[in-house]
């Protein structure tokens, strides 16, 4: 055959193929075609979810205008969720209080809608009140690795069963969806392990919940925030972003956590006695630069504080911890090691009046003493309000001759919430639509709206809430709808409800002035006293003064009572309690809370007895 033929032979195949394949779409072209078929659904989905009838309620419960208990409730129609539920310290005015949580009336009278309850990381502030919540609601509750562990410690430690809750870790970008919420972990960086943002899809659209963070590009896991998913939910629109407001106050960027293991490297380094470190018993990864500065001196650690103990034994069991095997020593053995081979680990660093160190610092710890030659390291800064006890248990560690070693002295301590720079950062990539500023005092959320405004965003758009505040929330407008119970419920002891108003005033009162007590002892043949009443008083006179004022008082109640037919009756009187009250007044410039008993006696035996309180 002539190469002319076969050219053309060719030439006439290469068309018929050519007729052949053109009925058939190429098979790169179908891949792409039908990854975009894969992504229209999608967008038909995102945009029929972002319909403006569509709304989502946000309500929070605490964390606002307020330091601690943060809670914030989520709601579409049946369906509600719940981002941490923590505790808050008692204030001056709350004498006797031990802590400070939520009123779970809203959740209770919606508990059918509650699908779950998303943790954003362990610290007190976010996990402090579940036992108490989960003592009343069972409902599945979400994590990080080493958030579940604390809670399930602390739901042990608090005796609540927990045979029947749901506890689920998630991690870094994994998803979950409660009903008709669909709820992603964002990693972020903070003063604990294991901390997240929580990105909410919702019917009305994305919303963004920053919990506690700061920007870390050095962090001691390694493991930075997850800037480039905050950027990725950006660019495909957010709706709400929340978030934390407690450094807006400091302009620039925070700095890293590795400041501190630099600055315990050369601080171990010149010591040339024990070391003792106070810290956070939650901050597992200062907790990892301790031992790593101690492992480079050649220095043994101990672990001082039952808090410290526990949540080392967590963060170790799930490996966060890096160390040799021989570096950990039991407190009881440290009288085997020379001092310059010690390091003490313990907690304290707010100077609560039980801690380790406020022991060490009043000669009340049961191994340690502080000696000449000790270098304490408070790595922490005071909480706001706490400043007194820190400073006079540094007074005390200063008089047994330890050196002692705070943040406004040395680089012993960096913040782990974000300050304006980076609040800023997270802003411009996340470009929100609607703003709350949440996590502060009423100040900086003030500071932190006009920060976004700053930014570019418009004022009608940011919404400073209160607590119990509903705001009704589509893709086009949001407004505050509604108010929902959110007082604050104060835990006395083993008691939970409200302490009312009374209760405290009550406690306050008798810290300020004291107490009176007067005993009348009535014959009820006659009807008379048969003998002066009988006075007595704690925390409210002096002792060389006591006798004398006593026997005034019940001098004046005899007074008193000279013109009564029924003593009952005239000690019951507002009368009686105001005149002896200006009587108490005008010796001693004091008001004490005054108590009355009557006791009544017939023939020598006891009737009855009756009580009046001061009204």
């Amino acid at each position: 055959m002539s190469k002319k033929n076969q050219s053309g032979q060719s030439k006439n195949k290469q068309e018929k193929d050519l007729k052949k394949k053109a009925g058939k779409k190429p098979l790169p072209a179908k891949s792409e075609s039908k990854k975009t078929r894969a992504k229209e659904p999608e967008i038909k989905k995102t945009k029929s979810k972002n319909n403006p009838k569509e709304q989502v309620k946000i309500i929070p419960l605490g964390g606002l205008c307020e330091i601690g208990k943060n809670m914030t409730a989520f709601e579409y129609k049946d369906d509600m969720i719940i981002i941490d539920c923590g505790m808050a310290f008692p204030e001056e005015n709350m004498p006797g209080i031990d802590c400070v949580i939520q009123d779970y009336t809203y959740v209770r009278q919606n508990l059918h809608k509650l699908r779950g309850i998303l943790i954003t990381h362990g610290h007190e502030d976010h996990i402090g009140a579940l036992p108490f919540f989960l003592s009343e609601f069972n409902c599945p509750v979400y994590g990080g690795h080493l958030t579940i562990e604390l809670i399930k410690h602390k739901l042990q430690d608090k005796g609540v069963k927990q045979s029947n809750i749901e506890m689920t870790v998630l991690k870094n970008g994994d998803k979950v969806k409660l009903g008709a919420f669909t709820c992603e972990f964002i990693r972020v960086n903070h003063s604990i392990a294991d901390s997240y943002a929580v990105a909410i899809d919702t019917p009305a659209g994305m919303i963004i919940h920053s919990g506690d963070f700061k920007i870390d590009f050095t962090p001691i896991n390694g493991k930075t925030i997850d800037l480039q998913r905050f950027g990725e939910l950006g660019k495909n629109g957010v709706l709400l972003f929340m978030c934390e407001s407690t450094n807006v106050e400091i302009d620039g960027f925070s700095r890293s956590e590795k400041n501190v293991g630099k600055s315990f490297e050369n601080l171990f380094r010149e010591a040339s006695g024990r070391i003792i470190v106070a810290t956070f018993s939650s901050h597992v990864h200062r907790m990892q630069q301790i031992f790593t500065a101690a492992e480079k001196y050649n220095r043994k650690v101990c672990l001082s504080g039952r808090s410290m103990e526990q949540v080392f034994k967590i963060a170790n069991s799930l490996g966060y911890i890096d160390m040799k095997p021989n570096t950990l020593i039991d407190i009881g053995s440290i009288d085997n090691y020379r001092d310059n081979e010690l390091v003490i680990m313990t907690t304290g660093s707010q100077a609560e009046p039980m801690s380790a160190l406020s022991r060490m610092a009043f000669d009340s710890h049961k191994a340690i003493d502080i000696a000449e030659g000790d270098t304490v390291i408070i790595s922490a800064d005071p909480i706001p309000g706490n400043e007194k006890p820190i400073y006079r248990v540094i007074n005390e560690l200063y008089k047994k001759g330890a050196k002692v070693i705070y943040a406004s002295l040395a680089d012993v301590h960096v913040s782990g919430h974000a300050y304006r720079n980076e609040l800023m950062l997270l802003h411009t990539l996340i470009k929100p639509k609607f703003f709350i500023p949440i996590h502060g005092e009423y100040r900086m959320l003030h500071l932190h709206k006009e920060l976004a405004q700053s930014l570019g965003m418009p004022p009608e758009n940011i919404f400073i809430m209160k607590n119990g505040d509903v705001l009704s929330l589509s893709s086009k407008s949001g407004k505050i709808t509604d108010n929902v119970p959110a007082d604050a419920v104060l835990i006395d002891g083993m008691a939970t409800g409200h302490v009312n108003d009374r209760i405290l005033s009550d406690r306050m009162h008798l810290a300020q002035d004291g107490v009176v007590a007067v005993a009348f002892t009535v014959d009820d043949n006659t009807g008379d006293l048969i003998c002066p009443p009988a006075v007595n008083s704690i925390g409210f006179n002096y002792d060389e003064d006591k006798v004398a004022l006593n026997n005034a008082i019940s001098q004046k109640c005899i007074r008193l009572l000279a013109d009564s037919s029924y003593i009952d009756a005239a000690v019951e009187k507002r009368s009686f309690r105001e005149h002896l009250k200006s009587f108490i007044s005008a010796k001693t410039g004091r008001s004490p809370m005054l108590i009355f008993t009557v006791s009544h006696t017939a023939d020598g035996a006891f009737e009855d007895l009756n009580y009046y309180g001061d009204q």
